[in-house]
C-alpha cells in the first residue's frame, strides 16, 4: 500500500517563498489540486490581533498563492470566517494579509452568517460521530465550497483543547457557522466529521503548515511563541497534523482526534507508515506542553467537567455572550496588552520578526 507523504524542509526568510514552491512540489500538490477548478485558501485567524504562531504568517499566504498560480490555478478565493471571539477583518490587517491579496489580485469572501455566502443543509453519504447530534436541524455548509479546491494554511501549534491543532482543525473555521461553539464538547468527533465532509465536496484539498514560529502552551493564541524555521505539506491532513504533533513532542496516536481520523481511514495518523520527505526529523522533539490559562479552565469546568450537562443553557441561548465578552475582556484588554504586547516587541527584533515588518 502506497504510504501517505509528507514534506519538511528547514527554511529562511531570505528564501522561504522559494522554499515554499519546493515544499508543495516534493508533497506533490498537482495529485491533489483540480487546476481547473476553483480553489478556496483558508487562512488561520486564532486571534484578529497580530501574535507570532498564533495566525497564519504574511510568508505562508504569498507563497502558497505563488506556488498556486505557478501549478495553474487561476482562480484562486481567499476565505475567511468570524469566531463569536476573533474578527476576520481586524485579523486581515493586523496580520498583514491584505498587500497580498492586492498583489496578487486575490478575491475575498467571508462565510460567516448573512454575508457574502449563503448556507446549506447538507446530507453527508458517511456517518456522523457527532454533528448529526449537534445540529438536529441539519448540518449547514457553505454553499460556495461545494466543487471547489480548498488549501489549508495553518500553524505549527499547541491547543487547549485538542492538544495539537493543524490541517484538520483549521476547516473548524470554515465550514461550520458562528455556532461551532456549540461542539466544544466533542471537538475531537467534529474533526473528524468535518475532515469526512471535506472529501465529500472538495475537489481537492492540501495543507501547508507553517512552522517558522511555532507556538507552544495554552493555544491558540496565549502561546509562547519558538523559532523553529520549519515549514510542511501533504495532501493528507491526518499525516501532516501526526507530523507536526510528533515533532512538537508527542504521540499523534495519542491524540483523540488523529486516533479517530486514522482508525476511520481519512488518513494516516501513525507516523511509521508516513512517507517524510526533505529533511530529517527523526530526532526532533520540540518538548512543547500545553497549560492552562484563565479562558481554558473556565472552558474545562463547563463543557467537560460537572457543569457539562448544563451547557445548552450556558451556549444555546443568549447567556453565552456573558462567556464571549468575559473572553474578549480577558484576551484582548488583560492578556495581550500586558503580556502579548511585551512578547511581539520581542519578535520584532528576531529574524522572521525583521520579515514581518517588511509585509
Amino acid at each position: 500500500m502506497r504510504k501517505s507523504k509528507v514534506a519538511v524542509i528547514k527554511t529562511t526568510p531570505e528564501r522561504v517563498l522559494e522554499d515554499i514552491d519546493r515544499l508543495c512540489e516534493l508533497a506533490g500538490d498537482t495529485n491533489f489540486i483540480s487546476v481547473n477548478n476553483p480553489t478556496i485558501v483558508k487562512s488561520n485567524v486564532s486571534w484578529h490581533f497580530y501574535y507570532p504562531s498564533s495566525n497564519t504568517t504574511p510568508w505562508q499566504l504569498e507563497g502558497v498563492i505563488r506556488r498556486l498560480k505557478k501549478i495553474g490555478c487561476n482562480d484562486i478565493v481567499a476565505v475567511e470566517n468570524n469566531t463569536v471571539v476573533t474578527n476576520a477583518l481586524k485579523g486581515e490587517i493586523f496580520n498583514k494579509f491584505n498587500p497580498i491579496f492586492e498583489k496578487y489580485t486575490i478575491p475575498k469572501l467571508y462565510n460567516f452568517e448573512k454575508r457574502d455566502i449563503t448556507w446549506e443543509i447538507y446530507k453527508p453519504k458517511a456517518g456522523m460521530l457527532a454533528l448529526h447530534k449537534i445540529y438536529p436541524e441539519g448540518i449547514k455548509i457553505p454553499s460556495y465550497f461545494i466543487g471547489k479546491n480548498i488549501v489549508h494554511l495553518p500553524t505549527m501549534k499547541t491547543h487547549i483543547y485538542t492538544t495539537t491543532t493543524g490541517a484538520m482543525k483549521n476547516a473548524f473555521g470554515g465550514l461550520l457557522n458562528t455556532r461551532r461553539h456549540y461542539t466544544h464538547s466533542v471537538i475531537h468527533e467534529t474533526l473528524v466529521d468535518l475532515l469526512q465532509i471535506q472529501k465529500e465536496i472538495h475537489s481537492g484539498i492540501f495543507a501547508m503548515m507553517d512552522g517558522t514560529i511555532c507556538g507552544s502552551g495554552p493555544g491558540p493564541r496565549t502561546l509562547k511563541p519558538v523559532e523553529k524555521d520549519y515549514i510542511l505539506a501533504s495532501g493528507d491532513q491526518v499525516a501532516i497534523d501526526a507530523v507536526s504533533a510528533k515533532m512538537m513532542g508527542f504521540e499523534p496516536l495519542s491524540i483523540k482526534y488523529i486516533n479517530l481520523a486514522h482508525q476511520v481511514g481519512l488518513g494516516v495518523g501513525d507516523v511509521r507508515d508516513i512517507e517524510i520527505v526533505g529533511e530529517d526529523i527523526s530526532s526532533v522533539n520540540f518538548r512543547f506542553t500545553v497549560g492552562d490559562n484563565l479562558a481554558s479552565r473556565v472552558g474545562d469546568l463547563l463543557w467537560f467537567g460537572p457543569l457539562k450537562r448544563f451547557q445548552k443553557f450556558f451556549f444555546h441561548t443568549p447567556f453565552v455572550y456573558i462567556f464571549v465578552f468575559g473572553s474578549a475582556v480577558y484576551h484582548d484588554y488583560f492578556w495581550y496588552p500586558i503580556f502579548g504586547k511585551r512578547v511581539v516587541k520581542q519578535f520584532e527584533v528576531t529574524k522572521w520578526g525583521q520579515l514581518f515588518k517588511k509585509y
